[in-house]
């Protein structure tokens, strides 16, 4: 039985994307951004974060998202897929299971006491492909403006392919932007990432292309110039730091509309009061039955049918507060 990841995609490519085709993935590979704090906070009968979430917490919370049946695609670490598969946790289900394949040490974020992110980001690879636990992967590059530091990316990736091509493993591209300041200007950001992805992608041919990309929402035009470029390149857009619930759902409304065709949340999933209720108003957005906004009311509205404390008040929630999302929100009058 084909996911609907495979499903959804296959119209896309062949030009035939419809309403209910845009993807929503629950990225679960944050116990590779590093240690305790990774994992999110656990939540009383009340809703109210208690304590950091033990790793049998956490797998836990990927199964319900799971067994709700809703995201097209679960990406987890290679550890906590391997438990997911051995658990037989997919079958049943229409989602596709992923792990994530590398960490660029941009992401190590979450390591305490640690300064890794003050410095341009490395390739590193700690999956090993032999032992996948799913069939689709995750690579991660970043391009940080340097030659030699960017020509490591690339030769690393290309190792990569090499390898997952012969073990007939797909994967996707995960493009973060520049994770030092002022290696490109502001003005710049959303044409330096486009710009390196398109050069990339020029070299390889079908065989080695990603299934799809995934990238930081720089913007409407630098979505819009991506996704028109090359048809055939199926764009994504990454959920980036956790915020409001509003930029949540604005984040999926304009991402959609300038032409992504799926986005991929972590830390904006994860440390949602209810995960799944969350989801669902996520699905309603992306296909196009509500507005951001009234998405943020309905997801609050069920919050206080369950009995439980939203992190944020309702006024605060329905705030867009990622600056790159307030232009494009403003415009449609929302």
């Amino acid at each position: 039985m084909q996911t609907r990841f495979e499903q959804k995609i296959a119209r896309i490519r062949a030009g035939d994307y419809q309403v209910g085709d845009y993807m929503i993935a629950d990225a679960k590979d944050t116990e590779v951004t590093g240690g305790v704090p990774a994992l999110g906070m656990h939540r009383d009968a009340g809703g109210r974060a208690i304590a950091p979430r033990t790793r049998a917490q956490f797998i836990d919370e990927v199964r319900k998202v799971i067994a709700q049946d809703v995201v097209d695609i679960m990406l987890t670490a290679a550890g906590t897929m391997e438990v997911l598969q051995d658990a037989r946790a997919f079958v049943g289900t229409g989602i596709e299971p992923a792990f994530r394949a590398n960490e660029t040490t941009c992401v190590w974020g979450n390591i305490r006491g640690a300064a890794y992110n003050a410095a341009p980001s490395q390739p590193y690879r700690g999956a090993h492909l032999m032992l996948a636990p799913a069939n689709l992967c995750l690579y991660s590059i970043t391009f940080v403006n340097d030659v030699e530091r960017d020509v490591r990316a690339l030769e690393a990736y290309a190792a990569f392919r090499d390898e997952a091509r012969a073990r007939g493993t797909q994967h996707f591209l995960e493009v973060f932007n520049p994770n030092v300041p002022d290696v490109v200007a502001e003005a710049d950001m959303g044409a330096f990432v486009n710009d390196n992805i398109i050069r990339l992608m020029a070299s390889l041919t079908r065989a080695e292309r990603p299934a799809f990309l995934k990238v930081a929402y720089n913007g409407p035009d630098a979505m819009a110039e991506l996704c028109r470029h090359d048809p055939s390149m199926v764009v994504g857009v990454l959920g980036g730091a956790g915020a409001t619930h509003r930029d949540t759902f604005e984040l999926i409304a304009q991402s959609e509309r300038h032409g992504a065709r799926l986005a991929l949340f972590g830390r904006k999933i994860n440390q949602a009061e209810c995960q799944t209720t969350l989801i669902t108003w996520m699905r309603r957005v992306a296909d196009r039955q509500i507005s951001a906004l009234e998405a943020v009311q309905g997801y609050h509205d069920d919050l206080a049918r369950a009995g439980l404390s939203p992190d944020r008040t309702l006024a605060e929630d329905v705030r867009v507060t990622a600056p790159v999302l307030r232009f494009d929100a403003a415009e449609a009058g929302v």
